[in-house]
């Protein structure tokens, strides 16, 4: 049962409207007890991975490309970093729809280009960066009659408030912080909508602080800058000009929340800790584990709080990166002796 049968009531839909389901949403929420003795706090992940195409986006396009159909769309179109793609392409081909996608070329992992091929999806390489391919979508979609389904379009965080929802039902309540990478910044603004329905509908007490984290190579909401060339391991996130900037600004400020960006390194560290718990996450959604260790660092991370932190997207979408650091496949004879001196 997908988020529309389950949270149906928070959304803008009515009797008659097209309801598709792939199952998207009831993802797990992990206790990390071994990681929370190093950090010293309360800590669990939300595995978005867990999503039918296999990241967060599946919670907003759902309700985008329902919304769409009900509209009379004969199709979709939208920039992409990869997963994005990978959901409008998904979403389409389950609702009867086009889907077309504008990717910067070279910069989006190999995974995330075949789920949107595999899915029937027209995608084209755009030789600029990821705001680039944007600019082109908004600006020809309505010249081709199509919906975009990027995070500018508003149904796409009323569909991503459902993590939020589901962090809170898990919980029994809110945690102290939500702990989330940033790339276009509609996430962090839709959970932030998300935790504040729930606070409204009186079933939380308190909203907690939006903690966003960002790659050092793609981090405006840090710098206050917009970055022209953003280059970053974290290609979900590899965004220098964020569409809901200004909105995940006031979310941040009004939760007591702040920005923070991390390193590479940094990022790719995180990726192996959490691999080392069970879990293995693309390397955007390990910028908030960098995060948190960083803070500790500096005494900036408070003992004790409860902290959800949101992987975003499967490990599985983005090899290329983790198999650099993860070690070497060792191949011998098939013999006992051989396969014990490897094993040691």
């Amino acid at each position: 049962m997908g988020i529309l049968s389950r949270y149906g009531r928070f959304f803008p839909i009515s009797p008659g409207s097209p309801r598709l389901d792939l199952g998207e949403g009831n993802t797990p929420l992990v206790r990390l007890g071994r990681l929370e003795e190093l950090l010293e706090v309360q800590l669990w992940a939300k595995v978005e991975g867990a999503n039918p195409t296999g990241s967060f986006k599946d919670r907003g396009m759902v309700l985008a490309v329902s919304k769409a159909m009900e509209e009379g769309a004969r199709g979709v179109i939208c920039a992409s970093t990869g997963n994005t793609s990978a959901s409008a392409a998904a979403y389409a081909s389950a609702g009867g729809l086009s889907c077309s996608v504008l990717l910067p070329s070279g910069k989006v992992a190999k995974g995330k280009v075949a789920q949107a091929l595999i899915y029937g999806a027209k995608v084209v390489a755009v030789k600029g960066s990821f705001d680039d391919a944007l600019k082109l979508v908004r600006e020809m979609a309505p010249q081709l009659g199509l919906k975009v389904v990027n995070s500018v379009n508003p149904m796409r965080l009323k569909g991503q408030m459902s993590g939020a929802f589901e962090i809170c039902d898990q919980l029994k309540d809110s945690p102290d912080w939500l702990a989330i990478p940033v790339g276009n910044a509609g996430n962090i603004t839709a959970y932030w909508a998300g935790f504040m329905r729930y606070l409204r509908e009186g079933l939380i007490r308190k909203v907690p602080a939006m903690v966003g984290f960002q790659a050092e190579g793609a981090s405006p909401m840090v710098s206050g800058t917009f970055v022209d060339s953003p280059n970053t391991v974290a290609t979900a996130i590899r965004i220098g000009k964020p569409v809901n900037a200004s909105k995940a600004r006031w979310a941040v400020k009004i939760s007591g929340g702040f920005f923070e960006a991390v390193s590479d390194r940094e990022i790719l560290e995180a990726q192996m800790r959490l691999a080392r718990c069970g879990i293995f996450a693309e390397p955007a959604s390990c910028a908030p584990l960098a995060g948190l260790f960083k803070l500790k660092s500096q005494g900036r991370l408070p003992k004790g709080i409860k902290v959800v932190m949101v992987l975003t997207g499967n490990g599985l979408k983005d090899l290329e990166t983790p198999l650099g650091m993860a070690g070497d496949l060792l191949e011998v004879e098939a013999d006992q002796d051989a396969i014990r001196e490897v094993l040691g």
